[in-house]
């Protein structure tokens, strides 16, 4: 204000004693500074309330329960739940809650997860059946929109539970025959199902190329058509309901192969359970006396497609970018 009549002073004529500027009330230059210091004050707190806090980030994390804790003799649970909590945890996008049920043979009326609390489910178990209320508010869960990660043996699960064998689509072991549906194959560009006789087999392990089948699908959206997946076992003549089933990916053993079928088995795929989603691989192979590293679940292409595939199961979506360090067609790559 000052400097205003300063300007005026120089460019008008002076003003008379009767119309000379008035000058302002000594507090005036305070007032007008406590009133900014306020305005400012609560602009930056409405401000702060529209921003989100470091909690609220952290919330918009996709809500993980891996579901493990009993593996046939076969199989160790223990090393691959740890891999799998991590490599979903390294996303970034993911949290991981790890839920170990009793040991086999143990007490599992206890057993009853609040299954709506997560997005997503990964399950990392071939064990005891559980009580008929878990099995039921899953299947709920499931129905009306939760989203499924199973994950090799885990396909090996339950075999008389008919809702689960719908989730998995396809499953093998534990004396599945005919009667419990057919095998997939991928034959001549499309999914065919084949009712012939056989049951589920495996070669050893053994690196193999596994290829995309669905490239316009979100989990496989960016991936090269084929890649060199690492030293694990390459399940055949999986049957099942295969209702709603879409194959994501297939690899091949030769029938000179011990275990070969010379056919292109599903092993990615995705299946419609009700309104939920399922995210089916059937890699990821640990031996019971195995620790870490493993090369099955050390391979990129397989870490890429669970992360990519639970993503998928929690949101219908994928935002995830492809890895510089994928495996190529003929070359393997193992993350230390």
């Amino acid at each position: 204000m000052q400097m205003r009549a300063t300007v005026l002073a120089l460019t008008a004529p002076q003003p008379t004693d009767s119309c000379r500027l008035a000058s302002p009330p000594p507090d005036y230059h305070i007032m007008n500074i406590l009133f900014q210091l306020r305005f400012l004050i609560l602009s930056c707190t409405m401000l702060c309330a529209l921003l989100p806090s470091s909690s609220a980030v952290a919330q918009e994390k996709l809500d993980v329960l891996l579901v493990t804790g009993q593996s046939s003799k076969y199989h160790n649970w223990e090393v691959q739940s740890t891999a799998f909590k991590r490599m979903l945890e390294d996303a970034g996008i993911f949290n991981v809650r790890l839920l170990t049920t009793p040991a086999s043979g143990e007490d599992m009326s206890g057993f009853d997860p609040v299954w709506t609390d997560y997005d997503a489910v990964l399950l990392d178990y071939e064990g005891d059946d559980w009580p008929d209320a878990a099995k039921k508010s899953f299947e709920k869960y499931m129905e009306q929109g939760g989203g499924l990660v199973v994950v090799h043996a885990t396909n090996n699960a339950f075999p008389n539970w008919q809702a689960f064998l719908d989730m998995t689509g396809l499953g093998g072991w534990g004396g599945r025959t005919e009667e419990w549906g057919p095998k997939v194959r991928w034959r001549d560009g499309k999914t065919v199902l084949d009712t012939s006789s056989g049951t589920a087999q495996h070669p050893s392990r053994h690196d193999f190329p596994v290829v995309s089948r669905a490239p316009e699908h979100p989990i496989m959206k960016g991936l090269p058509s084929m890649w060199l997946h690492a030293n694990d076992e390459l399940y055949s003549q999986l049957r099942g309901p295969a209702n709603d089933l879409t194959v994501l990916a297939t690899a091949s053993a030769v029938r000179s192969m011990r275990n070969g079928t010379g056919e292109n088995e599903p092993i990615l795929m995705t299946i419609q359970y009700g309104k939920g989603r399922v995210f089916h691989t059937t890699l990821g192979h640990v031996a019971p006396n195995q620790s870490e590293p493993v090369d099955s679940l050390q391979c990129v292409g397989f870490i890429t497609t669970l992360q990519r595939g639970t993503e998928w199961a929690a949101t219908g979506t994928v935002t995830q970018e492809i890895p510089d360090d994928f495996p190529t067609a003929d070359q393997t790559s193992l993350r230390q």
